[in-house]
């Protein structure tokens, strides 16, 4: 297996959430647990946590590295996360998706090909750039993006070569996409809530 580097980008502000949301409680578990648990058996060489507030995550034991250049929102925390990973891949993922599908990464993983620099899943046609695995081959193009404050994440995509992988490809593994389901506002919450219990 091509070796692999997992980085969970625990950055943002949670202003919508109102408190920081990889630490909200969803089913007894923070989210960011959960994403943790369902990313732990990937075969990845390390896991790596990609904040700004490293005494608020230590107790989860995982290493951690601060953004290398601030303020550059979601494509700044990957751009770390490739400039630190000690892998050449790099599986990037937000720390508020509860519902990621460990079947689904590992379709994702068998994607990647010496000569791709993303392999990214799709919804209705448009990339999921924090679910996706980057090879160290996008540091220059996302460094360039980043300076000039382009911080939309896919805005590079059309530089590298891409691996896209579509509904009918992981249809198998995740049918409703709940995989790509984040949680930033209570009520996206109440939505995972329902999700994760539902009524009989």
């Amino acid at each position: 297996m091509t070796a692999l580097s997992l980085a969970i980008i625990a950055g943002g502000q949670s202003r919508r959430m109102g408190r920081d949301k990889a630490f909200v409680d969803l089913g007894g578990k923070t989210l960011i647990e959960r994403v943790i648990e369902r990313s732990a058996h990937l075969g990845q060489a390390e896991t790596i946590l990609i904040t700004n507030r490293p005494t608020q995550y230590a107790h989860l034991g995982l290493p951690m590295h601060r953004d290398v250049l601030p303020d550059k929102g979601s494509l700044g925390g990957i751009y770390t996360a490739l400039v630190k990973a000690a892998s050449q891949y790099v599986l990037v993922l937000a720390c508020d998706m509860p519902f990621i599908s460990s079947d689904l990464l590992r379709l994702l993983i068998s994607h990647i090909r010496a000569d791709i620099d993303i392999v990214a899943p799709r919804v209705a046609g448009y990339p999921q750039g924090l679910h996706a695995i980057y090879k160290k081959t996008c540091i220059e193009p996302i460094a360039r993006q980043l300076a000039a404050d382009r911080l939309k994440i896919i805005r590079f995509y059309d530089q590298m070569r891409v691996t896209y992988l579509d509904e009918t490809d992981y249809a198998a593994y995740d049918p409703e996409s709940r995989s790509f389901a984040n949680v930033n506002t209570p009520e996206e919450l109440a939505k995972a809530q329902r999700l994760l219990c539902p009524k009989e």
